[in-house]
């Protein structure tokens, strides 16, 4: 669908439109729906932008088994400071996400930490495809960004090991009802684009996400590892001269 004209801009907007209206996600029953900050389904092809309190945590949920989630976390106040998936990789010493796995910004501040996971299949090494990259670019300029400003990100329910002699390998997905819970620890705008992996041609299928408030989930730190207590000191740090800045 191109967005070059009137007509195909029209046509692209009306379908997110009716994507948002007639598929909204069904609300797991552990969440008050009191607390509830964002909620939507993203079908296939689709993308979805939204800015995300400090102490929010947010649902990634597969429902039919065929999601890919391309996801780009920038700096709500300075989104010149944004995911930086090569230290995501390099300072916890692990290229697999999982449950307290921290994302990182190239300041060596966390903006996310992954708090529980069902899938285990994920993707640190292969970026967006052209198609989930198209989708960023757009969900981005609805929040004031340039196509500069969209870089490498990582990819929910699709994965890729690497081989010992270095090959990069699909593994697919988890099936049908996996989730990953992410705590946001600073203020971010959220990009997210369900298309298809780089290297796995599997059909996509409809993306869940739900947001709430639950700052209580900021400690203590979801993980212990010396490396990621370091990157929450660098961050709390940071978050609280702000905080006081902005009170002067």
């Amino acid at each position: 669908m191109t967005t070059a004209n009137t007509t195909g801009a029209r046509d692209h907007a009306r379908a997110q439109a009716a994507a948002a209206a007639c598929h909204g996600p069904s609300l797991p029953a552990d969440i008050d729906a009191a607390t509830v900050t964002f909620a939507q389904r993203i079908p296939a092809g689709g993308y979805a932008n939204v800015v995300l309190a400090r102490g929010t945590r947010v649902r990634l949920s597969d429902p039919e088994g065929g999601a890919c989630a391309h996801v780009l976390l920038l700096r709500a106040e300075s989104p010149w400071e944004r995911l930086n998936v090569a230290d995501t990789v390099k300072v916890p010493w692990q290229a697999y996400l999982g449950a307290g796995h921290p994302l990182l910004s190239d300041q060596g501040r966390v903006l996310a930490t992954v708090l529980t996971d069902t899938s285990g299949q994920h993707d640190t090494l292969c970026g967006p495809s052209p198609a989930a990259r198209q989708g960023l670019r757009m969900a981005g300029v609805k929040q004031g960004l340039d196509p500069r400003d969209i870089g490498p990100t990582v990819s929910f329910f699709r994965g890729v090991r690497v081989a010992p002699d270095g090959a990069l390998t699909v593994t697919g997905g988890a099936g049908a009802g996996a989730a990953v819970d992410l705590l946001i620890h600073l203020p971010v705008t959220l990009l997210i684009a369900n298309a298809e992996h780089p290297l796995d041609p599997t059909p996509v299928t409809s993306l869940e996400v739900v947001a709430w408030a639950a700052p209580a989930a900021l400690a203590p730190a979801p993980d212990s590892d010396p490396e990621y207590l370091r990157a929450v000191e660098n961050t709390e740090q940071d978050w609280h001269a702000r905080t006081l800045e902005a009170r002067a």
